[in-house]
């Protein structure tokens, strides 16, 4: 069975000021078009589908314009929704979309149930585990810990029940959506710590052929059988260097597994280019870069007057700009996001705690405040799905 894994649309999400609709609108082009010539049996979206739990409209027509178009191809496709999703909104009309061969998968209740395809080699189980957050469905896996290995193993001995009780032979494919142990972050994923914990190990999907996981945005394989598709736009600089595609999987009779990536189209490149105005203004080197969206980044020790006026007569395509002067780390005019960068929320409280102090939260503090956070967390989520 030939499997087409993607995630991560976040339809309706803008790049900096960038409407990027016309963008998905080309990739989900794309992607019937791979479905077409590329002979797909069944397409997996691993979550994340818009950017915010109430997208606008423009972004639903675009997910409608894409369903409508799957489904014309007789095409089964199955789907989970992301921590960026309403769950509850995606799964709206999943019984009905059903039929269409749509599976909008967005209960965690049906970790267990899988969809069931059928090819020339018997049956393949497709187990859709929406994003868990732990603080809102650790009464449903009854766990003691609100954590994301805690639910996301009880969700995984579910599957593993399941599909003992199947016949033989029959394959398997988890669709998650979570942070595993390995794989490589980049800046436009939002944040899903839980516990000062994040990551979970890959063997908690031990079990099954395939996994097809969804929230990181770089296209990874964190081992032959568990991989990232990433996503298929670039959301933030920090993807300059991504190679955006999807993978196409090929599911053996046995179970093996042998991947290809498809490659995504890019609306524009991106670039990070850093120096004094008047360096990067004048470099011969970064002509390469002058068709690009580009995030400058300024080194002069003194801000120089109308720096973006002067950078968009070369790189007329440039978002971002960040003042970097070149000083030490104990400058007192480092900016205080410099101070700042890289660090958790929990370890800048931590910090504040010592500078306020004089000495850092002990271990029962720190677990206060770590408690403080996911409880924040949680409530956001919940009024989130509730709006």
């Amino acid at each position: 069975m030939r499997l087409l894994h993607t995630s991560d649309w976040h339809l309706g999400r803008a790049f900096h000021r960038v409407n990027m609709l016309g963008a998905q609108a080309e990739f989900i082009g794309h992607l019937v078009t791979t479905v077409r010539e590329r002979e797909v049996d069944a397409v997996v979206v691993s979550g994340d589908v818009y950017d915010r739990a109430v997208p606008p409209l423009a972004a639903v027509e675009l997910f409608d314009d894409a369903l409508h178009r799957l489904a014309d191809l007789g095409l089964p496709t199955v789907m989970i929704s992301g921590n960026h999703d309403s769950a509850r909104r995606l799964g709206v009309g999943a019984g009905l979309i059903d039929r269409a061969g749509i599976h909008l998968r967005t209960e965690p209740s049906a970790a267990g149930t899988p969809v069931v395809l059928t090819d020339a080699h018997g049956d393949v189980a497709f187990y859709g585990l929406p994003y868990l957050e732990p603080a809102l469905v650790k009464d449903e896996f009854a766990v003691d810990k609100a954590g994301h290995e805690a639910v996301l193993g009880a969700a995984m001995d579910r599957v593993r029940a399941d599909l003992a009780g199947r016949g033989p032979g029959t394959r398997s494919v988890v669709l998650a959506h979570a942070f595993v142990t390995g794989g490589e972050a980049s800046d436009s994923e939002r944040d899903i710590t839980v516990g000062g914990v994040a990551a979970v190990p890959a063997g908690v999907f031990d079990g099954v052929d395939y996994v097809a996981l969804g929230h990181l945005h770089g296209c990874q394989a964190l081992t032959e059988r568990v991989r990232y598709s990433g996503s298929p736009l670039a959301y933030s600089f920090s993807e300059a260097d991504h190679r955006k595609s999807m993978w196409l999987i090929d599911l053996g009779p046995d179970g093996s597994v042998s991947a290809e990536r498809v490659d995504c189209p890019v609306p524009r490149p991106l670039a990070r280019i850093r120096g004094t105005l008047d360096d990067l203004l004048a470099d011969p080197a970064l002509a390469r870069h002058e068709d690009a969206w580009v995030e400058a980044t300024l080194t002069d020790p003194v801000r120089p007057a109308e720096p973006m006026a002067r950078l968009t007569e070369r790189f007329p395509h440039t978002l971002s700009l960040v003042f970097a002067p070149e000083r030490g780390p104990d400058d007192p005019q480092v900016s205080y996001a410099r101070r700042l960068a890289g660090r958790s929320d929990q370890q800048i409280a931590q910090d504040f705690v010592a500078h306020v102090r004089g000495a850092g939260p002990d271990e029962r503090e720190a677990a206060v405040l770590r408690e403080a956070f996911d409880a924040m967390r949680a409530d956001a989520a919940v009024r989130e799905v509730a709006r």
